[in-house]
């Protein structure tokens, strides 16, 4: 039996470097027990799975065997963990976490071609990341189309040890809420890239935490249609979660849309709701009878229940924005303690507005200020970008484009071509900041023709930036559609919403004094929205249309601010395209 040779003893000076080494550890340790703040660990598996999230069986992508995937939970000031094994057959996967703004990790964000490579079939790759704001935020897929797959699940952000809330509530819900088709993601992203492109058409259900209903409706017996009557022991992967409370109780409803296309109106039948958080910020409270909520928002919202007792009331989600062809999602709000022959409510679901009634969303929009406390924007900016966002052809292709270019992501990520100097990673050329002043925003363009780009924004560390997200008409004459829009690594202050084009004149009525500081922001049809933000999060950031199929045809770009005072970054995150290349030939080390 072989003996492991022995260590010479350790020099004076190699034993006080031990030491040192030791007691800092335990300074560190000691400094998280004394702030409250852990780490959090999780080791996820995420795989193809059969699953009904709307009573019909199909593929979805799981995690753990669980859809949605587990709720991540933690304090601010933690740090996670997420140790991700792809088990994916054949394609690679990642995972983005939207609305932490990874300050320090920006190989974190999650995201194909930008932030990292992706991890691929048999790999593990560990994130690891500081949860530094409370709130309620959740995470998706962001390669392909992947949150069409169904890889997607909350994660919530509950305030450091000591710390309260500023406003008070008996007891809290989460709803993700989602769109789901029978159409693979596979089979979508063919179509979209098809020529001529073929369309998968409106979603065939909503989901409230994956779950819904499509060959049977909760409230059939208060429509028009042929649908069935639901039928449901509660043990079925698409019953309804009922949201069971108590009378004369305050609760908390976290709620965060992670749909990929539907832009969505949230109602509870005869009770009001008092917004209070959005996207991670605290807002000024103020109530509502129901809310529109655009894909990649999250909310808080306050509901009493002050209602009937002996009642139950609906939960409805119903379709905004686009021509609704989709089922409300439902679900029931229980009062306990009260006989009922029946779960279901007496009185139908709430009717929720017109599809294209544009001004009672924007009647919403403007009522999200900031509560007192909220860092306030700079009164002025070194930099304004505006943003055309348009519908194109590429060679016969429908695409989306910004400022005449569609988007496509490189193999090496921006990250680690930025970091290391790489030429010819990625277009040198800088893309464009402006749109030509005769572009006629309320009209189909006289050339419809686009090109490919895949260009960066280099933005100056530690400067503020304006963002002029502008609208226009798509190729069909008579069409503008709604756009949320999502930047990564960063909140942003909302300055402004306004109709058909911006001009310098309407920075006059922008709102200096409570603007709402967020990370996703919408532009309606034939409009402009103003943002602001400081570049001060050292790394290469997506900002994109958050409507899975437009960002798949290319509608977003690349900021990237003070790269080269990013710190380490895993290897892992970049052996892919020319810097996987440079560190197998070893003329670099990561």
């Amino acid at each position: 039996m072989g003996l492991r040779p022995s260590s010479p003893p350790p020099s004076s000076s190699s034993s006080r470097a031990g030491l040192l080494i030791i007691w800092w550890c335990c300074l560190i340790q000691y400094s998280d027990m004394a702030l409250g703040s852990k780490t959090r660990h999780f080791k996820w598996e995420v795989e193809y799975m059969y699953w009904s999230p709307d009573c019909n069986e199909h593929m979805v992508m799981g995690i753990n065997g669980q859809f949605p995937g587990p709720t991540i939970r933690a304090r601010a000031g933690d740090t996670v963990h997420v140790e991700l094994t792809n088990k994916l057959p054949t394609e690679g996967v990642v995972i983005h976490w939207h609305g932490i703004r990874q300050q320090g990790t920006p190989w974190a964000d999650g995201t194909a071609s930008i932030s990292q490579c992706v991890i691929n079939p048999g790999e593990t790759f560990l994130y690891r990341f500081k949860v530094d704001k409370a709130g309620t935020y959740f995470y998706h897929g962001h390669y392909g189309m992947q949150r069409s797959a169904g890889l997607y699940g909350s994660l919530i952000v509950d305030v450091a040890e000591g710390e309260k809330e500023p406003f008070h509530y008996d007891g809290e819900f989460n709803l993700l809420l989602s769109d789901w088709w029978h159409q693979s993601a596979h089979e979508q992203e063919l179509g979209l890239s098809s020529k001529p492109m073929r369309w998968p058409g409106e979603p065939q259900s909503l989901l409230m935490n994956g779950r819904g209903q499509y060959n049977c409706s909760l409230a059939a017996h208060f429509t028009n249609t042929s649908s069935t009557q639901c039928k449901f022991n509660g043990t079925e992967q698409c019953a309804p979660e009922i949201l069971r409370v108590m009378p004369k109780k305050t609760y908390r409803l976290r709620l965060a849309s992670t749909t990929a296309l539907a832009s969505l109106n949230l109602a509870i039948g005869n009770h009001k709701m008092v917004v209070v958080e959005a996207d991670g910020n605290y807002v000024q409270p103020f109530a509502v009878e129901d809310m529109d909520i655009y894909s990649g928002e999250s909310y808080s919202v306050l509901l009493t229940t002050d209602q009937d007792p002996s009642q139950n009331y609906w939960v409805s989600i119903s379709v905004r924005g686009r021509k609704p062809q989709t089922p409300q999602g439902l679900t029931i709000l229980h009062y306990l303690h009260h006989p009922k022959t029946s779960l279901i409510p007496t009185r139908p679901p709430p009717v929720a507005p017109l599809w294209n009634n544009y001004t009672h969303s924007k009647l919403f929009t403007t009522k999200i200020l900031a509560l007192m406390g909220t860092p306030q924007p700079p009164t002025t900016t070194h930099r304004r970008i505006a943003l055309l966002n348009t519908q194109n052809y590429i060679d016969g292709y429908t695409k989306w484009a910004i400022n005449n270019l569609s988007l496509v992501l490189p193999s090496t990520p921006y990250l680690g071509a930025l970091k290391y100097s790489i030429n010819n990673a990625f277009d040198g050329e800088k893309p464009p900041e402006n749109f030509p002043m005769d572009y006629d925003v309320m009209n189909p363009a006289t050339n419809q023709n686009s090109s490919y780009g895949s260009g960066v924004y280099m933005l100056d560390f530690n400067t503020t930036v304006d963002v002029i997200l502008q609208n226009a008409n798509a190729l069909a004459e008579k069409t503008s559609e709604i756009h949320p829009w999502h930047l990564h690594g960063h909140d942003f202050w909302v300055l402004g919403y306004g109709e058909g084009r911006f001009s310098n004149q309407k920075e006059n009525n922008f709102n200096l004094r409570n603007p709402p500081f967020r990370n996703t922001a919408v532009i309606f049809p034939y409009g402009w929205t103003a943002l602001r933000f400081v570049a001060d999060n050292p790394g290469a950031w997506a900002f994109h249309c958050h409507i899975e199929p437009h960002l798949h045809m290319g509608m977003g770009v690349v900021f990237a601010e003070g790269v080269h005072l990013v710190g380490k970054v895993p290897h892992d995150a970049l052996t892919c395209g020319l810097t996987g290349k440079m560190f197998m030939g070893g003329n670099g080390k990561p």
